[in-house]
């Protein structure tokens, strides 16, 4: 159960392409008490990209050091690449008192899940279909034929895993899925 004198930590999962960093986007823009999580990742930084705004970029050799320091909630190899959440950086924002928004996978998920001091609340989302969820990796040109392929092969993998949330919501729509997502957590606060 969730403890209202703790920071809500509010964590948004979905295969790629779903709609979890718009949907992220829209809270923190929303909500001044949220701030979204900054992982650590290996992954190049894609052109709009900026490095400590929506990931801190580091080589393998800097990732693999702070992993050995065990400086990571929760970490995950996603397509060849490292991501990881660093303790520090949430601390920072409980600090504050401020809510943590996670925008990461089921693996980091499960992993957060394990530290029950943190205040958790999971919320998995799911396209309308896997033909739409394909449409949309196509529309939003970020990966080449190879990379959406992967993705669409991880889609059946990664919804199994939706049993393991608190909500499942359905993107069919972006402001309808966000309205549900704002009664659930003015559930939670």
């Amino acid at each position: 159960m969730n403890n209202p004198n703790k920071p809500l930590m509010l964590v948004l999962s979905s295969p790629s392409g779903a709609g979890k960093t718009t949907l992220s986007k829209k809270i923190q823009q929303s909500d001044s008490s949220f701030e979204i999580s900054v992982s650590h990742t290996t992954r190049k930084p894609r052109a709009n990209e900026v490095d400590g705004l929506d990931y801190h970029f580091v080589n393998k050799k800097k990732f693999e050091s702070l992993l050995k320091d065990n400086a990571f909630y929760e970490h995950a190899e996603i397509f060849g690449n490292y991501y990881g959440t660093s303790k520090s950086s949430i601390n920072k924002i409980t600090q504050k008192k401020h809510n943590v928004l996670f925008d990461i996978d089921w693996q980091g998920s499960e992993q957060l899940s394990k530290f029950k001091e943190l205040n958790l609340v999971k919320v998995f989302i799911l396209p309308p279909s896997k033909e739409e969820l394909e449409k949309r990796l196509i529309a939003r040109n970020q990966d080449d034929k190879e990379a959406i392929k992967r993705r669409m092969l991880a889609y059946s993998k990664d919804v199994v895993h939706q049993k393991d949330y608190d909500y499942v919501l359905i993107n069919d729509d972006v402001e309808d899925c966000f309205k549900k997502l704002k009664k659930i957590i003015s559930s939670h606060l």
